[in-house]
């Protein structure tokens, strides 16, 4: 009764006997199983699952020093929680103590000696048929997990696409190149990087960061695009943004767009207490809000407006500084005299201006 399906499944023999494993492979070869590895050896059993990876281990149940249960609990152990390699377990001893405690143990079937072939042969087929059935769920399982992954991927991708174009929306009504939300995100992320945060934050901070100031969109023209001084009231209109801000990414799923919130919310607050629209100081500003008010001041103050000229960035950095304590974290603010630091922010600044070249020409 051959198995002729799994003729290559790779089996491993265990028994502390030389006669029993010759007994089980001149079975197992007649049969066409010609993959056997085999061992007397009970401690050796784990070792050799790992650098061979059998399909099916048969394990003799009494051994002397470590017996089949202690072997089985040990392999339990060593196999993923996500594998499947079942266990036969043979013994002399038919009583149902030993059966039971076999089976507790994680065996998956049991055979009892002397060994009648034909019985053995189906016990043997039918596990490995398990075996079988379970790596073809296990690969379906990782194609559809593959393709979710891809899905969500793509969904990821356009989400973070239409954040960007909101961003867009906004910037655009007061940078006419729309580089600014791109440079402000790029500029957080390397102090964010700066400052020892994990990669995973300083992604997200690298893309939610551009939607600091999206509450410009409910901030009229003749306050947002005034050439001159703003009077009090409009004053107050235009630190608005920043609610108006928050309140248009509220509610939001995604990490990002939560993120983004707080970002909205607090990237006008001053170290000092001076700042808006709550007044906070210190540690109580979240730190996103810290990183970004500086990232954003960084290129706003080096870009042209309608109501400014730009200021040269060495002008800026210098601004940073004297503020740090005041209006700036000053650790965030101490990053920006580090050489490499000033050298990332300066590039980021000079790319944003080859860029909105480009895009004008």
């Amino acid at each position: 009764m051959a198995a002729v399906h799994f003729t290559d499944a790779r089996i491993l023999l265990v028994d502390d006997e030389a006669a029993g494993i010759a007994a089980l492979s001149r079975i197992l070869l007649a049969a066409g199983y010609h993959d056997l590895v085999s061992t007397s050896d009970p401690g050796a059993v784990a070792g050799l699952c790992r650098e061979r990876e059998p399909d099916l281990v048969l394990l003799d149940y009494h051994m002397p020093g470590m017996d089949g249960v202690a072997v089985l609990e040990r392999l339990r152990a060593t196999f993923a929680v996500h594998s499947y390699v079942p266990v036969l377990m043979l013994t002399g001893d038919s009583s149902s103590a030993v059966r039971r405690r076999a089976l507790a143990a994680g065996a998956n079937d049991f055979v009892t000696k002397p060994l009648e072939m034909d019985e053995v042969l189906l016990r043997i087929r039918n596990l490995l048929e398990l075996r079988c059935l379970h790596r073809r769920m296990a690969l379906q399982n990782q194609r559809l997990e593959s393709r979710v992954a891809e899905r969500t991927a793509e969904l990821d991708d356009a989400h973070l696409d239409t954040l960007e174009r909101l961003a867009l929306a906004a910037e655009f009504r007061d940078d006419e190149t729309g580089r600014h939300t791109e440079r402000v995100g790029e500029a957080a992320a390397v102090l964010a990087a700066a400052l020892g945060l994990p990669d995973e934050e300083v992604f997200l901070i690298r893309r939610a960061a551009p939607l600091h100031d999206v509450g410009k969109i409910g901030i009229p023209d003749v306050v947002l695009r005034k050439p001159g001084p703003l009077t009090e009231a409009e004053w107050v209109t235009m630190k608005e943004h920043t609610t108006i801000g928050a309140r248009l990414l509220s509610g939001g799923r995604s990490r990002v767009v939560r993120l983004a919130e707080q970002i909205a919310l607090y990237h006008h607050e001053h170290w000092n207490g001076g700042g808006y629209p709550h007044g906070l100081s210190g540690d109580a500003i979240p730190l996103v809000g810290r990183l970004v008010m500086v990232a954003d001041v960084f290129d706003a103050l080096s870009s042209e407006r309608v109501y400014r000229g730009a200021w040269g960035v060495l002008q800026v950095l210098d601004y940073i500084r004297s503020h740090a304590g005041r209006r700036f974290d000053p650790r965030i603010a101490a990053l920006c005299e580090q050489p490499a630091v000033r050298g990332a922010l300066i590039a980021v600044r000079e790319r944003g201006d080859d860029e909105g070249l480009r895009r004008s020409a």
